[in-house]
């Protein structure tokens, strides 16, 4: 029966399994990383911080997530702080709400959401050769942020940077890399001295926060525009 049973099923299908399993287990194997020092406190190789099981949970959805619509070749990576706490205001959501920080990095690109899929827009940012990451692709724990806590996340995001450079160089190889949302002046100045492999792009000497808040923000997305556009000299 047992002879029987596997001609039943399609062609390469055991590869399949074995294939989703390695890949499970590579996931999980590079997402996380024993402090031995430390009673065994389960580090997070997405941000460096100590995190729980469900932390760690957390981190492997939104990286199924991201790595769903990420190009085969990256014209511009937009390169965050830190990753928004609530889902909806996470770009690669599934839920499709975009909230907060993905509303104004859309609106910012020029692809409204509005009578769209998620997954249509999605593969629209996609085809745009955009790809967005984080420093910390990890809210900071205990409801701490990049203001609230700065000398924190500094530490962390310094601490984590050269880790993300090395992805970046080696796996990503965008064109070019744009600093967007808030980002701390020492980490701003750690990331120009950083070998990306490619160029570094700003506002000015800022980052591109493009929140909704800001006075001139229509003055500050028609310079973002045309630093993506490469319209714009550095």
């Amino acid at each position: 029966m047992v002879g029987y049973n596997n001609r039943l099923k399609p062609n390469g299908y055991y590869h399949y399994v074995l294939a989703a399993w390695c890949l499970k287990l590579w996931c999980i194997s590079s997402t996380i990383s024993l402090d031995m020092t430390n009673q065994q406190t389960l580090k997070c190789d997405g941000c460096g911080q100590s995190a729980s099981a469900e932390h760690i949970a957390r981190r492997l959805r939104r990286l199924e997530w991201a790595t769903r619509y990420r190009p085969v070749h990256i014209r511009a990576l937009l390169l965050g702080a830190v990753a928004p706490r609530e889902d909806a205001d996470y770009l690669y959501s599934a839920g499709g709400e975009f909230r907060g920080e993905a509303a104004q990095l859309l609106a910012a690109v020029g692809i409204p959401p509005t009578g769209k899929s998620a997954e249509a827009t999605h593969l629209e940012f996609q085809g745009a050769g955009l790809f967005l990451a984080y420093i910390l692709e990890c809210p900071l724990e205990h409801g701490q942020d990049v203001g609230a806590n700065s000398a924190r996340a500094t530490d962390l995001l310094r601490e984590h940077l050269p880790s993300v450079a090395s992805r970046i160089r080696r796996s990503l190889k965008p064109k070019s890399v744009i600093l967007v949302t808030e980002i701390p002046p020492r980490v701003v100045q750690d990331v120009l001295s950083i070998d990306l492999g490619c160029p570094v792009l700003l506002d000015g000497e800022k980052p591109f926060v493009l929140g909704a808040s800001l006075r001139d923000r229509d003055e500050e997305v028609s310079r973002f525009r045309a630093v993506l556009d490469g319209k714009q000299e550095r």
